[in-house]
């Protein structure tokens, strides 16, 4: 069965959410939300947010599941802010105990931080196959822009994260801690030699040349126009493509706050002795 696809554009960080279900009032799951967060202020606000929770309860959806394709480094999850307002339980991939390891040392955490995920309500494996009314999800590993990036497969759909975007935009950058351009490459291989038809849903768009904001394609328009990937790409001219644009890529805006919120499952770093929680910024530190 086919699932119907709700999607929201938050335009500060030109990312897209979905909520995915059957149809109204049946089970739902939420993929990649948002938390608003001002860089300038500190202040984080609840307006992505909000408008999904009114569109899951405006069609009495059940939501069961509130996924991450992999732990952020351009904007903050909502996923515990959601969880309150409509339930369901958060989830990631496994391997996001690595991401944990490798950004509390990053940041040096706090003695207590755990490394083991167990901030996340579930962590899915690869393949993993979960049910939510009449639909269900499957998990597939595709590292490479970080080492635990999960893509969800519902019916026909797949919510590939930041494996690539749309055709005239190409794939997502591999110079993170634990990114690899060569695994990347694979794992674009992994969604691509799936049917032609398959619907391939963008966690980000940003549009060149003043084109509308898009975030769906198919198997067949990737292969065909990818100006990164496209059919006759071979790994190395991939490799070697992704390694100089790379190398010219400012990082995101909001890298430095949104990994230590993120791997945290979106809760917010423990309270100081002063009620207020901070977040840590390396001088000449990465």
């Amino acid at each position: 069965m086919n699932p119907a696809v709700k999607s929201f554009f938050d335009q500060e960080t030109s990312t897209v959410s979905y909520v995915v279900y059957e149809k109204p009032g049946s089970p739902c799951i939420i993929i990649d939300s948002v938390l608003n967060y001002d860089p300038k202020s500190g202040r984080t606000r609840n307006t992505s947010a909000d408008t999904l929770i009114d569109f899951v309860k405006a069609n009495h959806l059940k939501t069961e599941w509130i996924l991450e394709t992999h732990a952020h480094a351009d904007h903050f999850t909502a996923a515990p802010y959601l969880k309150k307002h409509l339930g369901g339980k958060i989830a990631i991939g496994n391997h996001i105990k690595t991401v944990q390891g490798v950004f509390k040392k990053v940041f040096n955490l706090e003695d207590s931080f755990p490394v083991d995920g167990s901030q996340f309500d579930h962590l899915l494996n690869d393949c993993e196959v979960i049910h939510f009314g009449n639909l269900s999800f499957r998990s597939i590993f595709v590292p490479g822009h970080t080492p635990a990036c999960m893509a969800f497969e519902v019916g026909d759909a797949i919510f590939v994260g930041d494996t690539m975007f749309m055709p005239d935009v190409g794939t997502a950058r591999c110079d993170f801690p634990g990114g690899d351009a060569h695994t990347l490459y694979r794992s674009i291989k992994k969604i691509l030699s799936l049917p032609s038809e398959t619907r391939l849903f963008m966690c980000h768009d940003y549009p060149p040349n003043g084109r509308p904001v898009e975030y769906e394609s198919t198997v067949r328009k990737q292969k065909a126009f990818n100006i990164h990937m496209h059919d006759g790409i071979t790994e190395d001219q991939f490799v070697e493509m992704r390694k100089a644009r790379d190398a010219t890529l400012d990082m995101p805006v909001l890298i430095l706050p949104a990994i230590q919120i993120n791997i945290r499952a979106g809760e917010m770093p423990p309270k100081e002795s002063n009620d207020t929680a901070y977040i840590k910024i390396p001088i000449n530190g990465i």
